[in-house]
């Protein structure tokens, strides 16, 4: 029989972690296995078409399905379970994750053909359920009364079907519909020895050109209430022998990106030493790690060996999520902010790492004034990508228990992204929802590093930039719309005329932005506002005849300035990725 395990990820670079673990651990096990039972996996997107997931699950014919569940996931789900009963009428469905390990009970009763759902830790669950699965050698469904091929008084089936039943009456961390149709919850189970579980990639070719998720701790020390870590106080870590010989098979492998899912990686200093030392002495020149870190913990033995690393080699996302102080204190959060904006600083200076700063909009106790100093503090820290999230009520978590404490509204189904709370209108909600598309266009996409910094000075501060650039788009009909590259170029110098044109030099910003369209890439076709340089072709090519001699991939652009710039595309910023911007010449040179 087949026990088919389905992750329903949010885009395709992504993969499923969580099954795959969970397959690794049932194979490690299997020897207790009383039947075979067949375990395989199989991954799809929200954007693949139900019908093509329907179909090809139809064809593989499973006996039983589990289902990966998170929230960006769990409404394909739900439609998904509507079809598949109707042509696999005879397969077992199980739920598994986080979405559903909170509310089972609800869940089964609403979703009538679900037969079981697996809560918090899967993997030794899992195992469980395919030792139970082993006994019967079939779907509980194929034999039931109304389905049994032998007469009913046939000993054997109704031994396998009591046997079954019972085995899964002993499964700690289940909740699932006996053989009369009643809910049954059983608690939680205890928490695994990360070090059992066995690794999950050994075969590397399936995740090409996926990001590679991979987990050295579980748990979390802190408490914050928006985090279902919170809920999880068995903070474990996985034998660092192990996690070296895991690591160099990625180095070996030559893998991409390698993502610790590790809640708070730093949280224990050997530990974390241990694998950045490993990983600073392995380098393969390619292979880059990501580690979620509370930079506050960060002290001078880690900064000194985070400053030798390879630009590049790892990157870090640093959760700040506001600051303002009651905020903090009313989440359960622990923070020194200064700690934060003196290591993010060394940090930076180093110009070696990626930094990643997140903020969480609609957090208790921060009003519309608050969060635009908490953006201000965080956005003057200088990350190179600023994440601005919305709170999402998690079920489960402390805050989903403080909602109405809060007056906290968010959305009915997943993401359950919050809709306005006691200190925070939804009007308000929306207005930053347009700073939020305006950071991740023009400052999280890194392409308008020369611009922006000319552009905050015309305003109050970033945060009213970011404002004004949304009023704009909305102004101007453009939000919601999808922007090509040279659009959003055309777009922010009509913005910067109709804001800053009386009061500045347009040129200056002219010059900026043509600067930052070449960073990138030597661009094929020209915005309108650049300058014609017809006048300067042949001092242009004069300029590039010599020049490639040392550079093979080169633009030189004459500016309103009166600097002729060339841009190398062979020498770039090994960690914004930039070509290299040298001033070659300026007027009457």
């Amino acid at each position: 029989m087949k026990f088919l395990l389905v992750g329903i990820n949010a885009k395709y670079i992504h993969s499923n972690l969580g099954i795959h673990s969970l397959k690794a651990y049932a194979k490690h096990k299997r020897k207790a296995l009383k039947a075979p039972v067949e375990t395989e996996v199989a991954e799809y997107t929200i954007n693949n078409q139900q019908e093509q997931v329907l179909e090809d699950i139809y064809q593989k014919k499973p006996d039983v399905i589990g289902f990966s569940c998170y929230i960006w996931n769990m409404e394909y789900v739900r439609e998904l379970l509507g079809d598949l009963h109707k042509v696999l009428p005879d397969t077992d469905v199980w739920l598994g994750g986080p979405e559903v390990s909170f509310d089972s009970c609800f869940l089964l009763e609403t979703e009538k053909e679900v037969l079981g759902v697996m809560k918090g830790e899967g993997e030794a669950v899992f195992a469980d359920l395919l030792d139970c699965y082993g006994v019967l050698g079939c779907s509980s469904r194929k034999i039931s009364d109304e389905n049994l091929l032998r007469p009913v008084g046939d000993l054997e089936d109704f031994a396998k079907k009591e046997t079954f039943w019972f085995k899964l009456s002993q499964i700690a961390g289940i909740t699932y519909r006996d053989e009369t149709g009643v809910i049954r919850e059983q608690g939680f189970r205890l928490v695994m020895n990360l070090s059992e579980i066995p690794f999950p990639y050994e075969d590397l070719e399936q995740f090409s050109h996926q990001i590679i998720y991979y987990e050295s701790s579980r748990g979390c020390p802190f408490s914050c209430s928006y985090c279902l870590s919170s809920v999880d106080k068995a903070l474990r870590f996985r034998d660092l022998d192990l996690v070296r010989q895991e690591l160099s098979f990625f180095l070996e492998q030559r893998v991409h990106q390698v993502k610790f899912v590790d809640r708070t990686f730093n949280c224990k200093k050997d530990h974390a030493m241990n694998i950045w030392r490993f990983i600073w002495q392995n380098d393969n020149g390619i292979t880059n790690f990501h580690f979620e870190v509370a930079a506050d913990l960060l002290d001078e033995d880690e900064l000194e060996l985070l400053g030798k690393m390879r630009p590049g080699l790892i990157q870090l996302e640093i959760g700040v999520q506001s600051t303002n102080p009651y905020t903090i204190h009313e989440i359960n959060r622990k923070m020194d902010l200064e700690k934060v904006r003196q290591v993010v600083e060394q940090i930076n200076a180093a110009h070696n790492i990626h930094q990643h700063l997140d903020l969480i909009a609609g957090l208790p106790k921060e009003d519309y004034d608050s969060f635009h100093h908490s953006f201000n503090q965080v956005y003057a820290m200088k990350p190179a990508q600023l994440q601005l999230g919305f709170l999402k009520v998690l079920k489960g978590s402390p805050i989903y228990q403080k909602a109405a404490r809060y007056e906290l509204l968010y959305q009915k189904k997943p993401p359950y992204q919050v809709l306005s709370t006691r200190w925070l209108s939804y009007e308000e909600i929306t207005r930053l929802r347009g700073v939020e598309d305006m950071v991740e266009i023009y400052f999280n996409s890194g392409q308008f590093t020369c611009t922006l910094p000319l552009l905050e000075s015309e305003f109050m501060d970033a945060f009213v930039l970011y404002e004004e650039l949304a009023k704009y788009y909305e102004d101007k009909g453009l939000k919601g719309c999808s922007h090509s590259r040279m659009a959003r170029y055309e777009i922010l110098h009509q913005f910067i005329k109709a804001k800053c044109g009386l009061k500045t030099d347009l040129a200056i910003f002219e010059d900026a932005l043509m600067c930052d369209l070449y960073l990138r890439e030597n661009c094929k076709s020209r915005p309108s506002f650049a300058l014609d340089q017809s006048p300067f072709k042949g001092e242009l090519r004069r300029i590039v005849a010599a020049k490639c001699k040392e550079r093979q991939q080169i633009h030189v652009e004459v500016l309103h300035s009166g600097a002729r710039v060339l841009f190398d595309y062979q020498n770039r910023d090994p960690l914004t990725k930039n070509a290299a911007m040298i001033i070659v010449g300026t007027v009457g040179s």
